[in-house]
């Protein structure tokens, strides 16, 4: 049964109070990919100033990644157990400790320390992940997915913020290059903490604080066809995203781009990433979650092909832009699949082990992204990133055709 077919409205919010957390995660979730932003722009090359090999120059942001998939669990329990709001704050905490620990790494020529903040980076962003889902508590299921796809509308704000912060403070703190920009960053990060002070959801439910865990097994529902397209389409959107986003501004650089340049990139890349949401949650209404994860997927593969056609500074922008359109569509399409699979008192089990699974992927696509880079140079990338596409349309071709087989083969029985 889908969760959007029960509703218990002793939880359902106010109008007012689901207004006001719509705006309120809307305006964290900007602040919050500045944040994140900060470290994309800034990760690849810090990294190639401090690491001992060039090789080794996008680690910072696969740790960043690992940092995600380590601390999506831990803190789907916490706020299973004690409400999302506990995770909120210990998430801004973690972002405002990337900003010191950058600060200090950058002082000190020290790339293990670096490596460490982006790890906290990757659990501040882990924690923001469940803004969209969060927006959904206490909300009618029919508005679900339109309030989750405006708070993923903060990031507008955030693909411009994030990158003019760069930009603007890159050099204040000379000769230490980003060293101001860290600063910044962790003040943002404390500024949301206020903000998400505000935000009212209802409490976990009795069976999210009862142990034993009363809710269907979660290999049971991990098993279902409509968790297993979600997960899939999500977690192919974000690492093909990922992939090719952790590589550009690097690429850019040796290819004699300015950083100027790669921060207006990345500029676009956001706000295309974010700027649909004002109308992805209608389209999901009337086409439905998994046709417009898949048009994400198509929009993410053909971004690639547009990268191998040169290597301007149009070239990257223009693939840094159908990208962004790209993990628009995937991506919240294959979350509001996620809000179709779970019961109320399962769903931060589900969503943590949605997101899981996605940043799991995402981890492994982003740790060979900078070593491909490296040794066999950008159109490489972009090639590779072609390759979890196809499996995932393969897995959709074979799924329909099972599908069809398996309806057919009812009808027949019926007939006889």
């Amino acid at each position: 049964m889908s969760s959007n077919n029960t509703v218990n409205t002793e939880t359902l919010l106010s109008d007012r109070q689901q207004r006001a957390n719509i705006w309120l995660l809307a305006i964290a979730q900007a602040l919050a990919g500045a944040n994140s932003i900060v470290v994309y722009a800034t990760g690849s090359i810090i990294g190639n100033m401090l690491a001992p090999s060039p090789a080794l120059a996008t680690l910072p942001i696969s740790i960043f990644v690992v940092g995600m998939a380590a601390s999506i669990l831990p803190f789907g329990f916490i706020a299973s157990r004690y409400g999302r709001q506990a995770s909120f704050i210990l998430g801004t905490g973690a972002g405002v400790l990337t900003g010191i620990l950058s600060l200090a790494a950058i002082l000190q020529g020290w790339f293990w320390l670096f490596c460490l903040a982006t790890f906290f980076g990757g659990a501040y962003a882990a924690v923001v992940l469940t803004y969209r889902f969060a927006v959904a508590d206490g909300v009618q299921p029919e508005r679900r997915a339109r309030a989750l796809s405006l708070v993923m509308a903060g990031g507008i704000a955030a693909g411009i913020i994030g990158p003019q912060l760069v930009t603007w403070t890159m050099y204040l703190w000379m000769p230490s290059v980003f060293a101001a920009t860290f600063v910044i960053q962790s003040l943002v990060a404390a500024l949301s903490a206020l903000l998400l002070l505000g935000v009212k959801l209802p409490k976990p439910s009795v069976n999210d604080n009862k142990l034993p865990y009363e809710g269907r097994p979660l290999p049971e529902i991990a098993m279902q066809p409509r968790f297993i397209a979600a997960a899939l389409c999500g977690a192919v959107s974000y690492m093909v995203m990922n992939f090719l986003m952790t590589a550009a501004p690097l690429a850019m650089h040796l290819c004699g781009h300015s950083q100027e340049s790669a921060n207006l990139g990345l500029q676009w890349h956001v706000l295309a990433m974010y700027g649909p949401s004002f109308f992805t949650g209608n389209l999901i209404e009337k086409f439905g979650p998994l046709r417009i994860a898949i048009l994400g997927l198509i929009l993410t593969a053909l971004s690639a092909g547009v990268g191998l056609i040169g290597a301007e500074v149009d070239h990257f922008w223009w693939m840094l832009i159908i990208l962004g359109l790209g993990w628009n569509f995937g991506f919240l399409g294959a979350s509001a699949l996620v809000l179709e699979c779970h019961q109320p008192e399962e769903k931060t089990r589900v969503q943590a082990l949605n997101d899981f699974i996605v940043f799991g992927v995402m981890a492994l696509g982003s740790f060979s992204s900078g070593g491909i880079l490296s040794a066999f140079g950008w159109n490489s990338v972009l090639w590779v990133s072609f390759v979890p596409v196809l499996l995932a349309a393969l897995f959709f071709v074979i799924a329909q055709s099972r599908s069809r087989q398996a309806t057919h083969h009812k009808s027949t029985s019926l007939i006889e």
